[in-house]
């Protein structure tokens, strides 16, 4: 038989483990509002739909909570720590000053809170010197799509995703630092068609804008350090020298990617690889929902469930990409993007026009094309 477990390598062990910080609300047999801080909340079933939470058998807060018929988890939020440490406490008045509202059963709904699942007790089992406590859920909601609070070896705090704000990378200094030595020819350009020039780096799977120019009627140029996600159809021009594995990879970020849907993707790759540069016509209503879509990912601090809002929003966009040109036609684009030439041990770049006049006649198109490569074909080290 093995021998008893040490208590602090236990616990020692165990905190390497983050959790996420919910608070366990109820109404008790007083009429008062009440509740307690968890770290061990978990699904446990969807089909009866279950959830759990594993309480201390001596904790008196929990000895409250099970004088009510319903409870509500309130999954806290990364900026509810002082709320977390109010709650947390075995003072009377702990729910003094706090927002909330009265769920379908009666269980205070924190204010702020990320997500609520309102239950009844569906059983309470002993193990060892805690309860599993399991709840029957009657009702859910998201609240606030933001990052949630975190419990990780005595301390609380927020997992930390990638951000639309430039970081300090090394990648991205070298690009920003190549930008600037064509910041002048990039600017020419921008005067000469009235249109707003950006340069973007490739830093691993998105594009970041580096530097941008902007004499252009539409206003429309980003902030620096500003990120899109490479995703189908977007960064063909990244791709025209890439690998079979590497255009797998990018294939692969593309949501429902089914086989036609992955061969209209190699389609559009393959003629971007050809003709040395894509298009992106203008559609409104897409191009809106796109940008929404992003505008709600950089707030959410790149939350999973929001970048799959944007993969849809980018999909979307594959029948606007690379329309042909065809003399004595007209066309409304939004952008148009060729490849800047680097060296092998520099990041992937790229030129891109936007603000671009309606109704531009092919020729004109065409002429915007030829100055963005001239320029990108400037860069010192193609």
């Amino acid at each position: 038989m093995p021998g008893p477990v040490d208590a602090g390598l236990f616990r020692e062990t165990l905190g390497h483990y983050p959790t996420g910080v919910a608070v366990v609300t109820t109404v008790t047999d007083r009429g008062a509002p009440d509740g307690m801080v968890v770290g061990t909340f978990s699904s446990v079933s969807l089909d009866p739909p279950l959830i759990a939470f594993f309480p201390a058998a001596d904790s008196r807060s929990f000895a409250r909570l099970r004088t009510a018929p319903a409870f509500c988890v309130n999954v806290l939020a990364s900026d509810q720590e002082p709320l977390c440490r109010q709650i947390a406490t075995s003072r009377e008045g702990k729910f003094d000053g706090v927002g909330w509202r009265p769920g379908s059963l009666g269980s205070p709904i924190l204010d702020g809170a990320v997500s609520w699942i309102e239950c009844t007790f569906e059983e309470v089992r002993e193990a060892g010197d805690h309860f599993i406590v399991l709840g029957r859920v009657h009702g859910l909601a998201v609240e606030r799509s933001t990052l949630p609070l975190l419990f990780f070896q005595g301390g609380y705090g927020r997992f930390s995703p990638g951000s639309f704000v430039a970081a300090p990378d090394p990648e991205l200094i070298q690009a920003a630092h190549l930008a600037e030595t064509i910041r002048t020819q990039v600017e020419e350009l921008s005067t000469e068609f009235s249109v707003t020039c950006s340069v973007l780096a490739r830093i691993r799977d998105d594009a970041v804008q580096v530097l941008a120019t902007n004499t252009g009627l539409a206003g429309d140029a980003p902030p620096l350090g500003h990120r899109q996600p490479v995703i189908p159809p977007m960064g063909a021009v990244f791709m025209t020298d890439a690998t079979s594995e590497e255009v797998d990879e990018w294939l692969s970020r593309a949501p429902d990617c089914d086989g036609e849907i992955q061969d209209r993707h190699r389609a559009l790759l393959d003629k971007v690889r050809v003709c040395g540069y894509s298009l992106l016509a203008t559609e409104p209503h897409l191009l809106e929902s796109h940008r929404a879509a992003l505008s709600a990912f950089e707030k959410s601090d790149r939350l999973p469930r929001q970048e799959r809002v944007v993969q849809q929003a980018t999909a979307k966009l594959a029948e606007l990409f690379c329309p042909d040109l065809v003399p004595g036609e007209s066309y409304d684009l939004a952008s148009i993007v060729v490849l800047i030439p680097t060296k092998a041990d520099l990041p992937q770049m790229a030129l891109r026009m936007t603000g671009l006049p309606g109704s531009a006649p092919a020729a004109q198109v065409e002429s915007w094309i030829e100055g963005l490569k001239r320029v990108a074909q400037s860069v010192p080290a193609a």
